[in-house]
């Protein structure tokens, strides 16, 4: 097979954007905390960055995305043995060195389990982050990439479509951080005692590092220099765009005020929706797309107070419930003028509901697979890691930057 130097830069390149949103994550994320806690959500993002790598490495890659297996792959790449050489199953014609493929889909793996961290903030042990880390990654997103990404998935087989990882990594991160945060259970004092943001231009700085990184998250996924690659950039960029007016539409008119935090939110939620659907529809779809997740995500942020789970930073509000929409509405959407991999089209281009049917399957799996084996990991971790897995009334007083790294964010005192 002949490479094409073109393709392979652009996917090494798309590679090296994703990677770069999870320190944008990191940001978007400790901005929101406490200011003694913005090293541990840092920190919380940074070793994924640590952890799945070397996993990737070990087996993920191999078990995700070589064998002909419907459910999980095989050993035969295990700890990367002829993965210079041997494309992933299903994607020999593509015109690229399988190690770039391989390097662009470890950063999804990288960035998945980070999203979780925004939910359990300001209460998790870190020694039990990092067990929840790899058991995580092993038993739960790998089979899912498996499903979805291989051309050997059950799911991928049945005609589920997911571009860019919105039932992958963002349904499946997002049903994880709600079973967390049942699980591990609320901030002291939360919600009778406010924790405002403590860096707000650390978020929007997170979140301009996150729109840039998207681009590679989603164009990338083209995984080609091609015409498929600038609808999905440039869908990105509307759906964005879009969600975050929809979100301050609402917010102006409920709150009377336009936020900086409500304008950072809006457009991550947009990113969230286009994502499965950014190669597959067209530029006004996006944006209709988008501007439905900025509305519905800004609601559902709120939800959470009225059933009483501490979702510390809206990823339940964001994250699930975005993929959510944008999986479901490819089923409306999904037109192939823009894609010729679409083979049945979405309700609102042909009238047929057979893909919408694809999409709530894929979707339901995701969410039951991830919801039940989560539940299991943080019970068990709960039993086996000592002092089980949230810190303790005074460690979390005090600050987790302080109890968990001994370090400070701000060191006020000392200069």
């Amino acid at each position: 097979m002949r490479i094409n130097a073109g393709d392979t830069a652009w996917v090494l390149m798309s590679a090296a954007l994703v990677m770069f949103m999870t320190p944008g994550l990191a940001l978007f994320y400790g901005g929101m905390v406490r200011a003694k806690n913005v090293l541990a959500m840092l920190m919380q993002n940074f070793i994924c960055l640590g952890i799945v790598s070397v996993l990737w490495a070990v087996c993920i890659y191999s078990l995700a995305f070589h064998g002909t297996g419907r459910f999980i792959g095989n050993f035969d790449l295990a700890f990367m043995d002829h993965a210079n050489t041997v494309p992933a199953t299903g994607f020999g014609g593509v015109p690229i060195p399988p190690l770039s493929f391989s390097a662009f889909q470890m950063m999804f793996a990288v960035i998945t389990p980070a999203l979780i961290t925004g939910a359990i903030a300001d209460r998790m042990r870190f020694s039990a982050w990092f067990w929840f880390v790899v058991v995580w990654s092993l038993v739960v997103y790998t089979p899912v990439a498996h499903w979805v990404f291989s051309p050997a998935g059950w799911l991928f087989r049945r005609g589920a479509l997911d571009f860019a990882g919105g039932t992958v990594v963002h349904v499946n991160a997002g049903v994880a951080a709600l079973v967390a945060v049942i699980v591990i259970g609320r901030r002291r004092g939360w919600p009778n005692h406010p924790t405002p943001p403590h860096s707000l231009p650390l978020t929007l700085l997170g979140t301009g590092i996150l729109w840039f990184g998207w681009f590679g998250f989603n164009a990338g996924s083209a995984l080609g220099a091609n015409g498929i690659a600038a609808q999905a950039f440039i869908n990105t960029f509307f759906a964005a765009a879009a969600a975050m007016l929809g979100w301050l539409l609402f917010e102006r008119i409920r709150g009377k005020h336009a936020t900086t935090l409500g304008a950072a939110s809006g457009a991550v939620a947009g990113l969230v929706a286009i994502t499965p659907c950014a190669g597959f529809v067209g530029p006004m779809a996006s944006i209709a797309i988008g501007f439905a997740a900025g509305a519905i995500c800004y609601f559902a942020v709120s939800v959470k107070f009225r059933f009483g789970y501490d979702d510390a930073l809206d990823v339940v509000g964001v994250h699930l419930v975005g993929g959510l929409l944008g999986s479901l509405l490819l089923g409306l959407f999904a037109d192939r003028a823009f894609n010729p991999a679409v083979v049945h089209q979405g309700v609102f281009v042909n009238g047929s509901w057979e893909l919408m049917g694809d999409q709530i399957v894929a979707v339901v799996a995701t969410v039951v697979w991830s919801a039940v084996l989560t539940f299991v990991i943080l019970k068990v971790l709960q039993r086996v890691i000592p002092g089980g897995l949230r810190v303790p009334e005074e460690d979390e007083q005090l600050g987790l930057d302080l109890t968990q790294h001994s370090e400070v964010g701000y060191a006020y005192d000392r200069v």
